[in-house]
């Protein structure tokens, strides 16, 4: 995969550098907020050689790219100069999304960045497990005691890495959240909390308000609700603030306000609610087990499609935190283990060479714990192995549940953490997994699926149905007249390579020769660009329509441009939707050759075009969008 060349094609597919608010990333896919989610080519994109899927969630524009996802978005960073985390500006035109989805997505971007370390650390604690249990150290040994360092420092000090993700999140000064992060975990309160439970000190008080001892460590809720709080108190603060004094009086007052409410109302409230949500997890699978297990094991696919695993990770971790153990990991594994089955069924039972090869790979990930990739690119392309999985996976959560299998530590659930779920139970855990992979295996079989085309078919057909379409004189479709006057030229000829290569969708372009721009056909306008020199048109028929006035025109920041018509506003054929000055515009130094392109072209089976014409008016056909 050349993953320069992918980051290039989904910029310009996604509207450009100047249509994305913010960029973020995960594990397996791009998180865009797009300023306006039309102007982005979804068919397109999700055409593209690497892309998996794409899908817009909680309010994001995500694409799905599997393992390669960092590697492209360092090259997106590197052609948009995206700063997501510190950019004031980075959330403009950002989709705010319903509630629930908002929460998730909030949840989703502050434990993002950490994963990796919390991966690390978990998968350790299972490596030190092993070693103990299996006797190859002594407890009290050197290497015993560095291991604890390492599989501990993580969760032990979380709360500040949680300060660091939230407050890019958040967009707040993160050394200020730092500090948050340091009040609740000054020695004093964890000692204290030490010296309660052996009967000794009772707490702090300021002004007759009580300040608990509480152990703060591996918190995950108290942090992340005193730095949101932390965002609006700074702006409040600094707004008020004589610029002359901002500089020292402002982080003074805040830490003032902040650290000792954190202590009293903040970190109190937080963590009653994580021992809540523990407690309320326990009593759950303690005496619901095996169908909270199997609701669970099923259902976790269908929460990774639309983002909300996330919300389960702060759960997961606040278990291990609180009890030591967690019963949701081991449900997670058997969710991804059944999608890594029916992956592997596919690649054996399909013809299909490009098909086996992606569900080859994708299987190897999930059973490695990343599953988008067999869940989009195998599974769910082809419906049933979906289907198989969830079954399968539901019956393992249930199983693992029903018997109390649990891990120690939170990890990424793949094959590569079974460490942590070494004990008595680990037999469970073993059976559970050949349960879910053979049912999951088993019923894809059994079901079977409808084996895709591959790409060499596909282009075959479509260039005999060219031929054939070009013999026809009536079709089914949309005739698109031409907008412009001028000379046609060859989409391949325009000397941008996004249009040139088809980026954006099929179509034509023509060299005008007056600046009257008019309506193709009746429809609707569905975007018009600030710098008015492009518009986006919808016909009655669904054919979606980008009429483009000149090559990197977007520069000219609307000098020469005219439009006469409004976004949202239906229009006649032959319209009068744009004037520009064609001399003007050739003396900034700019081509006026101006590209036509169906931007939904996937949703037609060909798209014709009049390039045996040298020349074309306005009103005469330009293109033909014919269906199947």
């Amino acid at each position: 995969m050349d993953q320069q060349k992918l980051a290039q094609d989904i910029l310009s597919l996604v509207g450009d550098k100047e249509n994305v608010g913010s960029v973020t990333h995960c594990y397996t896919r791009l998180r865009f907020n797009l300023k306006n989610d039309d102007l982005a080519n979804k068919e397109k994109i999700e055409a593209l050689d690497g892309v998996i899927r794409v899908q817009n969630q909680s309010g994001q524009f995500q694409v799905v790219i599997g393992n390669e996802v960092e590697k492209v978005y360092k090259e997106l960073g590197k052609l948009g100069n995206f700063d997501s985390e510190t950019n004031d500006d980075s959330t403009k035109g950002e989709k705010k999304g319903n509630f629930i989805g908002r929460f998730f997505e909030i949840i989703a971007s502050i434990f993002t960045p950490i994963i990796p370390a919390i991966a690390g650390a978990g998968l350790v604690k299972g490596i030190l497990g092993l070693v103990t249990t299996l006797n190859w150290a002594p407890e009290d040994s050197d290497i015993v005691a560095i291991l604890n360092i390492v599989a501990d420092a993580v969760f032990y000090f979380l709360p500040f890495f949680l300060a660091v993700s939230a407050a890019r999140k958040f967009k707040t000064n993160e050394f200020l959240a730092l500090a948050l992060a340091g009040g609740l975990m000054y020695p004093t309160l964890i000692e204290g909390e030490k010296a309660i439970a052996e009967g000794g000190a009772e707490g702090l008080s300021l002004f007759g308000l009580p300040v608990p001892f509480i152990n703060y460590s591996s918190t995950v809720i108290p942090i992340i609700i005193s730095v949101w709080l932390l965002s609006y108190v700074s702006k409040w603060i600094d707004a008020k603030m004589p610029s002359a004094l901002r500089i020292i009086f402002t982080p003074t007052i805040i830490l003032l306000i902040m650290i000792p409410f954190q202590l009293i109302a903040i970190g109190p409230l937080g963590s009653y609610l994580g021992l809540g949500l523990a407690d309320g997890v326990t009593w759950l699978f303690e005496r619901a087990g095996i169908l909270a297990g199997g609701i669970l094991g099923a259902a976790r696919p269908l929460l990774v499609i639309v983002g909300m695993h996330y919300g389960l990770m702060p759960i997961a971790i606040q278990n291990v935190a609180v009890l030591g153990y967690d019963y949701l990991i081991p449900v997670f594994l058997m969710a991804n283990m059944g999608q890594a089955a029916a992956a592997l069924a596919v690649f054996m039972k399909t013809k299909n060479k490009d098909m086996k090869t992606i569900a080859a790979s994708s299987s190897i990930s999930a059973f490695l714990g990343i599953t988008e990739p067999a869940m989009y690119g195998v599974n769910l392309r082809l419906k049933k192995p979906f289907i198989a999985a969830l079954i399968g996976s539901g019956i393992g959560g249930a199983f693992v549940t029903g018997l109390g299998v649990t891990s120690s530590a939170f990890v990424l659930p793949g094959l590569t953490s079974l460490p942590v779920f070494g004990g008595s139970k680990f037999i469970y855990l073993i059976l559970g997994l050949l349960i879910t992979i053979a049912i999951s295996m088993l019923l894809t079989f059994v079901f079977g699926f409808k084996d895709i085309e591959s790409k060499k078919e596909k282009t075959e057909d479509k260039e005999l149905s060219a031929v054939k379409n070009e013999q026809q004189s009536t079709f089914e479709g949309q005739t698109v007249n031409s907008p412009l006057e001028g000379e046609i030229i060859p989409l391949k000829n325009v000397s941008d390579p996004t249009f040139a290569k088809g980026l954006m969708g099929e179509g034509i372009a023509i060299e005008p020769m007056n600046g009257k721009v008019v309506a193709p056909f009746d429809g609707s306008i569905v975007s018009l660009f600030q710098t008015k020199h492009a518009i986006g048109l919808r016909s009655e028929n669904g054919l979606e329509l980008l009429i483009h006035v000149g090559l990197d025109t977007v520069n000219l920041e609307g000098k020469y441009y005219a439009p006469h018509v409004e976004q949202g506003q239906d229009v006649k054929q032959g319209d009068l939707l744009i004037t520009f000055d064609i001399e003007k515009i050739k003396d900034a130094g700019y081509p006026t050759v101006t590209p036509i392109i169906v931007t939904n072209s996937s949703d037609y089976h060909e798209i014709l075009s009049n390039e045996q014409s040298k020349q074309v008016k306005q009103g005469e056909w330009l293109l033909k969008a014919v269906k199947d």
